[in-house]
């Protein structure tokens, strides 16, 4: 979707993804383990390959997404092969809990001497590779759903969108600094959450009132104005009336 936002042909975006099963690369007329559901939107034209280290050599990825749960499955000599076939590999083991991520953050700054950009669904501990320290970003969807909710509510969206999610994604992106990058975190930092949420809504809440599916009108004047008042406050004033001391000293 976000490559046809950007002016892909729904086939030239499909024709880019290549995926893998259980059973190996996903092809048209697999001899085995068949090709069904919506699987079938995504099979390739090629010869079927089982072995993903083969596939990796074969296809010549740019981006390597693991969201399996079958842990170091990115093995050394995989991540390798990434590193020799990209400048800049990019390495996604997305898969929770930590046992069972496709590789580690040290396993892939190691193995990519340095070059990959990294984030995993479980958080990693910083690594220094060569002196530098990389800060792995966690690729959770922490980072999505309270803006989504908030957004939602706030602006009365009855049926939400792909568009909504995309949305919440560029947003979430245009918040990730030079300096994050330069630390090698896709992302912003956690201790942001709370702004990252309020923007992200903000965004959410435009795009309905724009496109006319939001519910709680009139529009808002100042749309992120509103959306932080909804927040729940935790700072309560005394319920205890004023006291002075008497006589007074």
């Amino acid at each position: 979707m976000a490559m046809q936002e950007e002016g892909t042909s729904s086939e030239d975006a499909r024709a880019k993804i290549w995926m893998v099963d259980s059973k190996g690369l996903i092809v048209k007329d697999r001899p085995e383990g068949g090709v069904t559901g919506h699987k079938v939107h995504y099979a390739q034209v090629h010869a079927p390959i089982k072995n993903l280290d083969e596939v990796v050599r074969t296809v010549k990825p740019t981006v390597l997404i693991g969201a399996a749960a079958i842990g170091g499955v990115f093995t050394p000599q995989l991540l390798k092969q990434m590193s020799t076939l990209n400048k800049r590999p990019i390495i996604f083991a997305l898969s929770n809990p930590t046992h069972k991520a496709e590789c580690t953050a040290e396993d892939a700054y190691t193995h990519t001497e340095g070059k990959a950009v990294f984030a995993s669904g479980s958080p990693f501990p910083p690594v220094v590779f060569n002196g530098k320290t990389h800060y792995p970003g966690q690729g959770n969807n922490s980072y999505i759903f309270p803006g989504v909710a908030l957004g939602v509510i706030c602006a009365g969206v009855r049926h939400i969108s792909d568009e909504v999610f995309l949305i919440a994604a560029e947003t979430l992106a245009a918040l990730v600094t030079e300096d994050d990058l330069e630390k090698g975190s896709l992302y912003p930092p956690l201790t942001t959450i709370k702004d990252c949420s309020l923007k992200i809504a903000a965004k959410i809440a435009e795009y309905a009132y724009k496109k006319g599916v939001a519910s709680v009108l009139p529009q808002p004047d100042d749309l992120s104005e509103f959306i932080g008042a909804q927040l729940y406050d935790y700072h309560y004033q005394s319920a205890l009336p004023a006291t002075y001391p008497w006589p007074a000293p």
